[in-house]
């Protein structure tokens, strides 16, 4: 369960028109992305409106997916705050969850801390909880290097691996070269998961896996298998969604109406975050059927 690897789909929070957490449709989810092929979940991430989950909502939320995983697959709690207090609270809230590793951004509000001082984030964040951490590094105005990364990951043993995001191939790429073994390294670079597993990535963790979860899992398998002209193929037409969820500014809520219309409970978006428009539904649902039997 601890040994972290290929497709791990960041779940969706389905909100009711009240803005309430459907947990009866949550828990749905979760088995849904494990039936098609998933290695792993995550909650409460970017993708799931981590940030607007309150402490006693994340544990419940997190709780429910550890209940349906029931096992088959392991599941990691995502943590997003402003203070290493409030992170040290929220990953002791699910300590007795047997989550596979936390998912923490670094602290961001306004403010970048300095490199020592992110360390001892993380360094008190791993002591006060006693779980294993992967860094999501996505948070533009504190994006971590790859040698703060690689600095972590050496003075902090609990720290197991990162999520690197944004969109620079050549990061993820400097992070695969120094990577110490029994470390992990997951893309969250959607639009390039073809040349981040080509790379070597340890397997990824991204908001286009949970959209299109099958056809993300077909791309892992064809490049493990060594079919490059199958997984170019399936990168083209992945590529094609992931523009179609485009622009970042709603993309939870996009990726939620991806889920709906290939049967998956998904909710609606927590306010004021808004639904895709019918246009926007249009391009959605025609990048999908692009995906055909694979997706």
């Amino acid at each position: 369960m601890t040994d972290l690897t290929g497709v791990i789909p960041p779940a969706t929070t389905p909100f009711d028109a009240a803005g309430d957490i459907d947990f009866a449709a949550a828990g749905r989810q979760i088995d849904w992305l494990i039936g098609e092929g998933a290695h792993g979940v995550a909650v409460g991430g970017s993708t799931g409106e981590g940030q607007t989950l309150e402490a006693e909502e994340f544990r419940d939320l997190v709780q429910a997916a550890a209940d349906v995983a029931g096992g088959r697959a392991p599941v990691i709690a995502g943590i997003i705050t402003d203070s290493t207090r409030e992170a040290v609270r929220r990953g002791r809230l699910v300590r007795d969850l047997k989550v596979a590793a936390l998912q923490v951004t670094p602290v961001h509000y306004l403010f970048r801390p300095g490199d020592d001082a992110m360390v001892e984030h993380f360094r008190t964040l791993a002591g006060e909880t006693g779980q294993q951490i992967l860094i999501y590094n996505v948070v533009p105005w504190t994006y971590l290097s790859p040698a703060l990364l690689l600095r972590i990951m050496d003075e902090v043993p609990a720290v197991i691996g990162v999520k690197q995001s944004a969109g620079d191939l050549k990061l993820l790429a400097d992070l695969m070269a120094d990577v110490k073994p029994g470390k992990r390294i997951f893309s969250a670079v959607d639009a390039l998961m073809y040349p981040s597993y080509a790379l070597g990535a340890h397997g990824s963790i991204a908001a286009i896996l949970s959209a299109a979860p099958r056809a993300s899992v077909a791309l892992w398998d064809a490049v493990r298998a060594g079919d490059h002209a199958k997984a170019h193929d399936l990168h083209v037409k992945l590529l094609r969604v992931w523009n179609a969820l485009m622009p970042h500014d709603n993309l939870p809520a996009s990726v939620k109406f991806a889920q709906s219309v290939q049967g998956c409970p998904a909710g609606v978006a927590r306010q004021p975050m808004a639904m895709p428009d019918a246009a926007h539904q249009k391009r959605i649902r025609a990048a999908l059927d692009g995906l055909g039997r694979t997706g």
